[in-house]
């Protein structure tokens, strides 16, 4: 089940890390304005996430891929929070404060499931 989980989260993470080079500019808009080279930022960011990605999908590397992934999701929650503080529409949409509550609570979610697949979380009663 857990590899199962780790390949379903993975490869989500590919796919919009893939996204950050395909379609730069829906993230660029996003990027705190106080932060330069916002294009590049956001390649590094889409880098990572490929990464992040393929690296929690190997058993081998997961504890560290989780763990990554976990702080990348903190790390650049300051693009969404922005997004929301100044209103900026993210791929032609604009979320209503309801929307941006379901997206903060995705991304606590990733990180938790994240964290999950490291091993840091543990949820089986048993092993209490």
């Amino acid at each position: 089940m857990m590899g199962l989980l780790a390949v379903v989260y993975g490869l989500a993470f590919i796919m919009i890390g893939a996204t950050h080079f395909r379609k730069p500019n829906k993230f660029v808009d996003i990027i705190p304005a106080f932060l330069p080279f916002p294009l590049m930022l956001v390649y590094i960011s889409g880098a990572m996430e490929i990464a992040g990605g393929l690296a929690i999908i190997y058993p081998e590397t997961r504890v560290l891929a989780g763990q990554f992934i976990a702080l990348f999701l903190i790390g650049v929650y300051p693009a969404n929070l922005y997004m929301w503080t100044h209103d900026i529409a993210f791929n032609g949409t604009r979320f209503d404060t309801q929307g941006h509550i379901l997206r903060l609570v995705a991304q606590l979610l990733l990180i938790v499931a994240a964290l999950y697949l490291s091993g840091d979380l543990n949820f089986d009663k048993s092993s209490a």
